[in-house]
């Protein structure tokens, strides 16, 4: 018994809700080990003083209620004037750059207008020489025949051989 201290086993299980068998071990090692015993009995003691000030009742100032409750209304006034101004400083640098992003937009899209060609020629030579209508539709060139897959490919293959 003397290699099993009962330090663990104090220090684990509130004194309160030790078992008769538990405090029947204790006993029986603390007549062997003093420094088992001064542990004991310091637990002991932290619980007599623990159940001591749980025992004692707390009387607050006469005044405690009305000074609480003072504060908090205090407290609520000026949370709500601030209530605008604390959020302005949570969002306000995003709600500015969000406005200077639409200035910025507008100012593109109706001021500074892009080059638009008078005519159709003039907008299908401006876009790489070719429309949308051209292209999809074949306006401007009556071809009787659709061309052939192996049209397509070598012309598709011809191209990336210049390319290269």
């Amino acid at each position: 018994m003397r290699d099993q201290h009962i330090i663990s086993r104090i220090e684990n299980t509130p004194f309160a809700s030790l078992s008769q068998d538990d405090l029947l071990a204790i006993q029986v090692h603390t007549e062997h080990c003093s420094d088992c015993l001064r542990a004991f009995q310091a637990a002991q003691i932290s619980a007599l003083l623990l159940k001591e000030r749980a025992a004692d009742e707390f009387e607050p100032s006469p005044f405690f209620h009305t000074r609480v409750l003072a504060t908090l209304r205090e407290r609520q006034a000026v949370n709500d004037s601030w209530a605008w101004s604390r959020l302005w400083r949570a969002a306000g640098a995003l709600a500015s750059s969000m406005v200077a992003t639409v200035a910025a937009l507008a100012v593109l899209t109706f001021v500074i207008p892009g080059e638009v060609p008078s005519t159709n020629q003039q907008v299908s030579s401006f876009y790489n020489g070719y429309s949308a209508e051209e292209v999809l539709l074949n306006q401007n060139e009556q071809v009787d025949e659709p061309a052939t897959d192996a049209q397509v490919l070598n012309t598709i293959y011809d191209e990336e051989e210049a390319v290269r």
